[in-house]
């Protein structure tokens, strides 16, 4: 299974909607990066993704972006695809 990034903060329910997904799809372990403990974080995912929002979700190097488009893919029947190593 390919990694998981997600830049996250602490109260952010669309954030633990998205980790509750990609855990019950199997997945283990999730880079969690804390944009609202450390600015700079937040900085650099904006220049990333060009998003302010969080989740930003990354397969492996993909952008995936946030909850609703995890949830799109699942929908659409391509997560599993993206997180096969």
């Amino acid at each position: 299974m390919k990694p998981v990034t997600m830049y996250t903060t602490a109260v952010c329910p669309f954030c633990v909607r998205a980790k509750q997904l990609l855990k019950a799809k199997g997945v283990e372990a999730i880079n969690e990066i804390r944009v609202d403990l450390d600015p700079a974080q937040r900085d650099a995912m904006m220049s990333l993704t060009g998003r302010r929002t969080v989740p930003q979700i990354f397969v492996g190097d993909t952008h995936v972006g946030g909850c609703d488009d995890l949830e799109a893919l699942q929908a659409a029947g391509k997560l599993d695809v993206l997180l096969a190593d």
